[in-house]
């Protein structure tokens, strides 16, 4: 009979906790593997919590890191050999004096048409002429090149390792760090196990009332041979996790008593108030910050990079890091620019206990 593995990720938050006490209270307890994918990107206390949490329950966090030391050497290779010298343009469409879009013409004359689906039905519609705008040098300058090989350089660090790769920091559109940090590093430690032999089934802590993205999460499924993921929490509510890891007698992350509604790396999902209870308790981790800033800038072509990106069109990048870098985001979350009225435009006043699930009371 094959053997098997209940791997229950870990992650220092409520949802994790409580999903690491199920499996404890069903399963037996020699087949259950803790683990914990480290971002590199937490706030200390997050570690010191995990110690407490092994300690209390007895069990063993198996601690997971990403290494991107051949991609970092990989793109060392790519920008020290890069001689292109062609140029890249966006294209957009011809619009007449009336500001409509000037159709595309063969040579003699006639429009040219295109087929498209629309609602299942086919439709032919006019391509548009299209002109070059916006054009950009495709290869790195010697500048740019001599800036980016003095800080590419693996550092240990995960998410900094990971943001010096890719030449910049994630975003709402762009949310690499959870595959490259988490999801990649959980699957390969899972076929590990799998390869020994063992039928492994991911105890997950994943909540349908978390995000439109998690709305259809299902509590049992089939990834693939041998691997099955369970999510016992996915009809619980945040408030439900609390209250069920309380109710064992099991400690929570001293952060949720600190105003922070989410546990996990500082990055763009962070909301107003989180950033500004990190400031206000832990200014080493802005500084930290501050410095991998810096760092990542100077390994993109752009040669700026700000750790909470937003959408912004000015060709300027000076300008955008000057608005956007992490002491203007702080200064806005603690009110000195605030637009949301989070603090009311009142100096902030952080009592020593905060929290969004009754923790203070």
């Amino acid at each position: 009979m094959t053997s098997i593995c209940h791997v229950v990720s870990v992650s220092g938050g409520k949802d994790s906790t409580a999903t690491l006490l199920l499996a404890l209270e069903r399963v037996p307890r020699e087949q259950i593997v803790a683990i914990f994918c480290d971002t590199g990107n937490e706030i200390p206390i997050t570690y010191i919590y995990l110690d407490d949490l092994e300690r209390h329950l007895g069990i063993r966090v198996h601690r997971l890191k990403a290494d991107f030391s051949a991609e970092i050497a990989a793109k060392r290779r790519f920008i020290a050999r890069d001689q292109r010298t062609n140029r890249e343009y966006q294209r957009v469409p011809v619009l007449d004096v009336y500001g409509n879009p000037v159709p595309s013409r063969d040579s003699q004359g006639r429009i040219h048409y295109r087929t498209v689906i629309r609602k299942g039905i086919k439709q032919q519609e006019i391509v548009p002429k299209m002109r070059k705008a916006h054009g950009k040098k495709v290869r790195w300058s010697n500048k740019a090149k001599r800036r980016a090989l003095t800080v590419l350089q693996p550092t240990g660090n995960p998410f900094l390792d990971l943001c010096l790769w890719k030449g910049r920091f994630p975003s709402r559109m762009a949310q690499f760090c959870t595959e490259e940090l988490k999801r990649n590093i959980a699957v390969t430690f899972q076929l590990d196990l799998i390869d020994h032999g063992f039928s492994v089934v991911s105890w997950q802590g994943i909540r349908r009332d978390e995000s439109q993205n998690r709305r259809n999460a299902k509590r049992l499924e089939r990834i693939g041979p041998k691997l099955w993921a369970f999510r016992p929490l996915v009809d619980w509510t945040a408030q439900q996790t609390v209250d069920f890891v309380r109710s064992q007698d099991c400690p929570l992350n001293p952060l949720y008593s600190q105003g922070q509604s989410r546990v996990g790396c500082v990055c763009i999902n962070t909301n107003k108030q989180g950033l500004a209870q990190t400031a206000y308790r832990y200014p080493d981790e802005i500084d930290r910050i501050e410095d991998w800033e810096w760092l990542v800038g100077q390994a993109s072509k752009r040669g700026f990079s700000t750790f909470m990106c937003d959408a912004d069109d000015r060709k300027d990048r000076r300008a955008i890091f000057a608005d956007l870098n992490i002491r203007s985001r702080v200064e806005w979350a603690m009110g000195g620019n605030g637009t949301m009225d989070l603090f009311a435009d009142v100096p902030i006043d952080i009592p020593v206990c905060a929290s969004a699930y009754g923790l203070c009371e």
